[in-house]
């Protein structure tokens, strides 16, 4: 596999696991329940999910990727 196919693969199985996790979150939201042990351990996975796709993004070694991020 390449290093854009490689990149690409990862970036895949990282952006399912936060859509999953955003998901989730989401139909706790539209059940009305955001609190206790459920809402937080989706909370938990949805910040972790987000936090490594973000580093992945970051990281210096992707195909065309600098390091740096790109101001909106």
């Amino acid at each position: 596999m390449s290093t854009t196919d490689d990149f690409r693969a990862r970036a895949h199985e990282l952006i399912v696991d936060l859509d999953a996790a955003t998901t989730q979150m989401m139909q706790l939201v539209s059940a009305h329940q955001l609190s206790g042990p459920e809402w937080e351990r989706v909370t938990q996975w949805q910040h972790e999910a987000y936090e490594r796709w973000m580093a992945y993004l970051n990281e210096r070694n992707y195909p065309g990727g600098s390091g740096h991020s790109v101001g909106l």
